[in-house]
């Protein structure tokens, strides 16, 4: 059985600024002393898929870092995308990438910047849910069994178990999907418990899911063929993928496919989606002050303290604050405005962007 990878590790570095930049988003950046996002991906992976079968696709502003943080891999194996387009043609291209090298391989795509801490759960997940690619018409998709009900994610809706021999996690054939909701609505998923969070993990059969591009989307089909085909395909590329219309993969394919299993996730799983749920991670004392570097506070509580230089940091009277410090920049925010820190990105010269 022939199994690939393709980790997405694209994306904007506005969430975590002052830490995060343009050229050295999220992923790339080692925000709890353990590797890098994107390093825990590989090594994640590694475990599972062979490492010359893993892809990475990045931009040309990160793509000499995922070069240096990730060296081992081949040169080929690291992609940049000439242009954002969304991710179903970064799917897309992923696909005709190893198309062209294995017509039926079945393939797992991860985004790269998912905290995952328990990598055994996840690979024995990933490897039967793989091995069901090989032999079974459907796309599959790996959901989180919701913990709150959170208005930032897409959801899944399923209906009925499946079963087939040999499957000793839980799956369930998929409704459909449905996009972010408001509070309301996500109270009414969480309460039905026929819903798991969207996390962008997909596994399928190439030659399967070429089939369905071809039924539901069409462009995306014609683009990996001709991919495929093609003698000078880094060329293709660079000419090809800009003209692609930027989709998403779920509207794209996975609302209109034939048929999508969904394997519920037994493994620990956060998208770390700003530096609140970085606090989280971080040593916290008796106030809930987190951080990262050594920390005095003095009537101060539930603060978020993160230094790249190990500097000392003292708080006295503040409290529900977060605190970023580079070399080059300072953030100090309310932790209720932590969704806000991308906005005053814009507003930053180029240099610290």
């Amino acid at each position: 059985m022939s199994n690939y990878a393709l980790i997405l590790a694209g994306g904007s570095g506005t969430r975590f600024w002052p830490l995060s930049r343009n050229a050295k988003p999220k992923q790339l950046l080692d925000l709890f002393g353990s590797g890098t996002m994107l390093r825990q991906a590989v090594n994640r992976i590694s475990g599972l898929v062979p490492s010359e079968n893993i892809f990475i696709l990045t931009n040309h502003l990160q793509e000499a870092e995922v070069r240096r943080q990730i060296a081992e891999l081949p040169a080929e194996n690291i992609v940049a995308e000439p242009a954002r387009r969304d991710t179903a043609p970064a799917v897309a291209l992923g696909i005709g990438l190893i198309a062209a090298r294995d017509p039926q391989a079945n393939m797992i795509i991860i985004p790269s910047d998912s905290l995952i801490l328990d990598d055994e759960a996840f690979r024995a997940l990933a490897n039967e849910a793989l091995k069901l690619a090989a032999k079974e018409a459907a796309l599959m998709t790996i959901g989180i069994r919701p913990t709150w009900a959170c208005p930032s994610y897409g959801y899944i809706e399923r209906a009925g178990k499946f079963s087939a021999e040999g499957l000793t996690h839980d799956c369930y054939e998929v409704v459909r999907f449905r996009e972010k909701p408001d509070s309301e609505t996500a109270a009414r998923y969480l309460a039905s418990g026929n819903f798991t969070w969207n996390a962008g993990m997909f596994i399928w059969n190439v030659a399967h899911v070429r089939r369905q591009l071809a039924a539901h989307a069409p462009e995306l089909a014609d683009f990996i063929n001709r991919l495929t085909e093609s003698e000078h395909p880094n060329s293709f590329i660079t000419e090809n993928f800009p003209t692609l219309t930027p989709i998403s993969i779920d509207f794209a394919l996975m609302e209109k496919a034939d048929r999508v299993l969904n394997f519920e996730a037994t493994f620990d799983w956060d998208d770390v989606g700003s530096w609140i749920s970085v606090g989280k991670y971080l040593k916290t004392d008796t106030e809930q002050n987190a951080a990262n570097t050594p920390l005095n506070a003095l009537s101060s509580g539930n603060n978020i303290i993160f230094s790249d230089s190990g500097k000392r940091v003292a708080l006295v009277g503040v409290d529900n604050l977060i605190v970023v410090d580079t070399g080059d920049a300072l953030l100090v925010a309310h932790r209720d405005k932590a969704d806000d820190i991308k906005k005053i990105v814009s507003q930053l010269p180029d240099e610290l962007v």
